[in-house]
């Protein structure tokens, strides 16, 4: 948003014309983050377990569940909170915000986030899935849709 800035918290906003629920159940469900998000995405002991078409994998254990409003998972460098709130006109607001997120990792953690955020509008608006999912054109290799 701006006024971002390295070393600060990332937050980013995203308009969806679905309710609250429906944003909450893609972000809460194994099987709708692997349409968006990761190549595998299943919770573990109260913690996702990402893989990446790339190979890189890691743990994110889950800090805060309280559907349909807020979903936080400590992920890439620090506490990463989904806010879901109704727009008035059956659609989502969401803000996301990131924080702990080292300096020298924040411009791709920050950029990152749209490989997230739009995938999930993508998914929950229109069903479509635009991961590449090859590894050989994955996001440590250049690829937006990696």
């Amino acid at each position: 948003m701006k006024g971002d800035a390295p070393g600060g918290p990332i937050r980013w906003g995203l308009h969806l014309p679905v309710p609250p629920d429906r944003v909450f159940a893609a972000l809460d469900s194994a099987e709708e983050r692997e349409a968006f998000w990761a190549e595998s995405a299943a919770e573990v002991a109260g913690a996702i377990e990402f893989r990446f078409a790339g190979g890189a994998s890691w743990s994110a254990r889950i800090l805060v569940r309280r559907p349909p409003a807020v979903l936080e998972i400590d992920y890439a460098g620090g506490p990463a909170r989904f806010e879901l709130a109704p727009d008035g006109q059956g659609g989502t607001e969401l803000l996301l915000t990131q924080e702990g997120v080292e300096v020298g990792e924040w411009n791709e953690v920050h950029a990152g986030w749209l490989n997230v955020l739009l995938p999930l509008k993508a998914w929950v608006v229109h069903g479509a899935r635009l991961r590449n999912r090859d590894a050989a054109r994955s996001w440590d290799r250049g690829f937006a849709d990696g």
